[in-house]
């Protein structure tokens, strides 16, 4: 089987003023696999994430992005956009940073747009978009780049239903092409029927992860849901 596309090996991740929020949380993602991060609030989903990011100075272990570039994409869960400028700025800005310039840039945003139905709205400022079209202009961010590895952190809040397909369809497009994916994640029927193994947290601290046969091996319930494991286990 190939390396991972990232290798986390957190002995312990947290705060000034909280720290070991998370305690030795070990996992990878390889190619073309969705991993999905559960657990109930509190349970350190966001402080692994952060961890991971680089983003936390009280962070122990080990965190490496092993793909053939090097790069990842964070689509966050609360929309970070700037109030001065317009979606196709955004895009603009965002191509700039990864140095995607030309028709290669353009085909690629144009198809984004279109997918996520914000075409007409690309020179309207993006404070005037309600807070699921402000989540479609993160997604469609985040695609552009087409790193090796996508870190999606509460994705389907806020979206339609027609935008959570698309979602679900750009996903697997970027599966399919090798990247991988770890997305965080309450909406557990929906990680379960796409999720092709979990990492389940609670307390800081992991208390089962693999696939769902695996999970509900470590939970004793051969037969059950997802849902019914996370509740067993937390």
């Amino acid at each position: 089987m190939e390396g991972p596309l990232l290798d986390v090996r957190l002995e312990k991740a947290g705060y000034e003023e909280r720290e070991g929020v998370v305690r030795n949380v070990a996992f990878t993602v390889r190619a073309g696999e969705l991993v999905g991060l559960i657990g109930p609030n509190g349970a350190g989903k966001s402080t692994t994430i952060k961890a991971i990011l680089g983003l936390l100075k009280r962070t122990e272990g080990e965190v490496r992005f092993c793909g053939p570039g090097g790069t990842y994409a964070y689509i966050p869960e609360h929309p970070i956009l700037y109030e001065e400028l317009t979606l196709w700025e955004h895009v603009e800005l965002a191509a700039a940073s990864y140095g995607l310039t030309g028709e290669r840039f353009e085909e690629r945003a144009e198809r984004l747009l279109a997918r996520f139905k914000l075409g007409d709205v690309r020179h309207h400022l993006t404070t005037s978009f309600s807070k699921g079209m402000q989540q479609k202009v993160m997604l469609v961010l985040g695609f552009l780049t087409k790193p090796d590895v996508y870190i999606v952190d509460e994705p389907f809040i806020g979206l339609d239903p027609k935008a959570t397909k698309e979602l679900l369809d750009a996903l697997n497009e970027e599966r399919s092409r090798g990247a991988g994916i770890l997305m965080s994640t309450h909406v557990l029927d929906t990680a379960e029927r796409i999720c092709d193994s979990f990492v389940l947290l609670d307390g800081g601290a992991v208390v089962a992860q693999g696939d769902l046969d695996r999970i509900r091996e470590t939970c004793g319930m051969p037969d059950a849901s997802l849902f019914d494991c996370f509740h067993a286990l937390t």
